[in-house]
């Protein structure tokens, strides 16, 4: 059977960093919201993932990143940190392909929210402290719980620098 490597990047857009942050450095994840996909399966059950898709020829997984978020969301962001690496292998049209995908996490710059891509049923924000329960695939929830562990210390660190969320 032929194989075929395929590598793709994307994503969790998160917004309200610093907003999340109260005076005394403690911090509410139902206050941070992150961008996911949902998309029907062939049960017509809607599945909620993290937004990606394939890295273009000489292109930088944070750029497809960056990319593919916007394509599958609307909202256009910064990636700012790393999230983690998912590898599998499939099958499709009988050829065995191993995916790579390299997760992100991206400042929220700009956007309106939509579901414009053909591929893509829904889009929603989602309080990351509902991420984990969302999240329809293991791999993913495996992201999310890094995502839960690294996002307070990230959202200090924004709050520290007087940065805040653009409306």
């Amino acid at each position: 059977m032929e194989t075929r490597d395929e590598t793709s990047a994307g994503g969790l857009v998160v917004s309200g960093l610093a907003e999340c942050v109260d005076a005394n450095g403690q911090v509410d994840l139902s206050r941070l919201y992150v961008a996911l996909i949902g998309r029907l399966d062939r049960r017509g059950r809607l599945l909620w993932s993290m937004p990606k898709g394939h890295v273009e020829n000489g292109e930088a997984k944070e750029v497809t990143a960056e990319r593919e978020v916007w394509e599958e969301t609307g909202i256009f962001g910064e990636v700012f940190a790393d999230l983690g690496v998912i590898d599998y292998w499939f099958v499709s049209d009988g050829v065995r392909i191993h995916k790579t995908v390299h997760h992100h996490l991206l400042r929220f710059v700009d956007g309106i929210m939509n579901d414009e891509d053909p591929e893509v049923t829904e889009v929603s924000w989602i309080p990351v402290s509902e991420l984990i329960e969302h999240l329809a695939y293991a791999d993913e929830r495996k992201l999310a719980r890094i995502a839960h562990d690294l996002l307070p210390d990230l959202a200090r660190k924004e709050a520290a620098a007087g940065k805040v969320t653009p409306r």
